[in-house]
């Protein structure tokens, strides 16, 4: 089974000590390691794969317990940079009663952002099946100029590159400067994942069966979420979807990212081409999907509160 590997931030997470409040309404935060593509790593490792995370972290305290909690997890480190010219990346969140999240971002700029494209080297993805991305680390700063390049690095391997546009505004100067970059790199994607609360904000449409054959145009696979109510996936020939788990959440942190997480480990355990899954295989892997956010959306943090596949294979028994 090939490794996963994943570019962009990873940070840290100042988790709130109560719910229901704004953050500046709270009175005390743990940090916590996080990041989008940090944790699909930690997803795509908990379930038994192969992960590296290329990224730069500031010479400081924030960058060495990230490193400390990556190895922990069994998250690679060997494709990490470390400097001086700027601190680790910090998120500060709130968590409303529902579990949804208000961030407020210091990163003007952060370690991760300077990593420039001289950096990234060739024999990195030598043995990878997927390189995954997301939207954060896509803004006018050296970080975009080093995802083209690991995409090109990956693509001639072969690798699948899979991209989640997760919307972050708060990071951008305007929408239009995040919805262009997004639109910029859709075409390099076989593999989208997109949520129902950001299919209009790309396509400009609210129903997904207006905008998935644009989205198919670019890629191979679309996945669409839909939070608790479940997930569809699309190729140009086929169609499935599976219900979601209905759970009490405590914290959707990372919920996202532990699904494409968990799906892209599936798919690469499966090693299959993604024409040669028929909609049973896939919808399966919607089901485990579903199970292992569920499971994580009912524990506080992202990657700590990832399940097992035993864990998951033993709810799905149920």
């Amino acid at each position: 089974m090939k490794k996963l590997i994943a570019i962009g931030e990873a940070l840290i997470d100042f988790a709130p000590s109560q719910l229901g409040k704004k953050i500046k309404e709270v009175e005390n935060f743990s940090p916590k390691t996080g990041g989008a593509p940090a944790n699909v790593c930690g997803a795509f490792t908990r379930l038994g794969g192969t992960s590296e995370m290329i990224t730069q972290l500031g010479n400081d305290p924030f960058g060495d317990k990230i490193l400390d909690d990556f190895r922990s997890h069994n998250i690679g480190c060997d494709y990490i940079l470390r400097t001086d010219k700027a601190n680790t990346s910090l998120a500060f969140v709130s968590l409303a009663s529902d579990g949804n999240r208000e961030f407020s971002f210091y990163r003007n700029p952060g370690a991760d952002m300077l990593l420039s494209e001289d950096e990234i080297q060739k024999e990195w993805f030598q043995d990878c099946g997927v390189l995954h991305f997301c939207s954060v680390s896509l803004g006018d700063f050296p970080m975009k100029e080093a995802h083209k390049k690991a995409i090109l690095f990956a693509k001639e391997q072969g690798a699948l590159i899979s991209f989640d546009p997760n919307i972050r505004l708060a990071l951008w100067k305007s929408p239009e400067d995040l919805k262009a970059a997004i639109l910029e790199f859709l075409p390099y994607a076989d593999i989208l994942k997109i949520s129902d609360e950001e299919l209009a904000f790309i396509t400009g449409e609210t129903d997904i069966e207006k905008a998935k054959d644009t989205l198919l145009s670019h890629s191979r696979l679309l996945i669409y979420t839909t939070g608790s109510s479940g997930a569809q996936a699309y190729t140009k020939a086929i169609f499935c979807q599976a219900e979601g788990k209905k759970v009490s959440a405590i914290d959707t942190t990372g919920a996202g990212d532990g699904f494409i997480g968990s799906f892209l480990y599936q798919l690469c355990a499966g090693e299959k081409e993604i024409e040669a899954l028929s909609a049973k295989e896939l919808q399966e892997y919607l089901k485990f999907s579903n199970t292992f956010c569920a499971l994580s959306v009912q524990k506080h943090g992202a990657i700590d509160s990832y399940p097992t596949k035993e864990e998951v294979l033993q709810f799905l028994k149920k």
